[in-house]
């Protein structure tokens, strides 16, 4: 994939984190009182995508791409959330990058997982506090599952991908 499918998808990815968080805000997992905001999933899903674009492009590139989804997220969603999004994609960009890119070269699958285990929450935590949801255990909790539970699939569809590689 090149540098501007993944750009797009990852812009994608955040204004539908967006628009699904300032539409249904909080939503229950279900598990023990835990809970999400409603673009939780898409917001994991941007976390895999970064580290793809990574992958092809410089941190001036990234950033740009996190600038538009909040733009483009203060037209589709709310201002307050676009804030909120655009602070935390940054700064959770800047750790992830700092965990993903030197692991990267050893092992693609565990870079994935690793940095979304330490940018998850950093993400977490920055949202739902500048967009006002309040930081509570359920909260961040509930959104670590769901955002490392998606990179451990990506990383174990990755890991397979290799042995067959390997394989044939």
């Amino acid at each position: 994939m090149s540098k501007y499918i993944y750009t797009a998808a990852y812009i994608a990815v955040i204004v539908a984190a967006n628009w699904a968080t300032s539409t249904f805000g909080l939503v229950s997992l279900g598990l023990l009182g835990l809970a999400v905001t409603a673009g939780t999933f898409f917001a994991g899903a941007a976390l895999i995508v970064r580290d793809g674009l990574q992958l092809h492009v410089g941190r001036a590139w990234m950033i740009a791409a996190i600038v538009a989804g909040a733009l483009i997220s203060a037209v589709t969603s709310t201002p307050a959330i676009a804030v909120a999004s655009g602070v935390a994609f940054l700064v959770s960009e800047l750790v992830d990058w700092s965990v993903f890119t030197p692991l990267r070269p050893r092992t693609l699958p565990g870079a994935v997982v690793v940095s979304s285990i330490v940018s998850a929450p950093v993400d977490t935590v920055l949202f739902l506090a500048i967009a006002g949801f309040g930081v509570t255990w359920q909260a961040v909790l509930g959104q670590f599952i769901v955002k490392t539970g998606m990179a451990l699939l990506v990383a174990a569809g990755l890991a397979w991908r290799d042995r067959q590689v390997v394989a044939a």
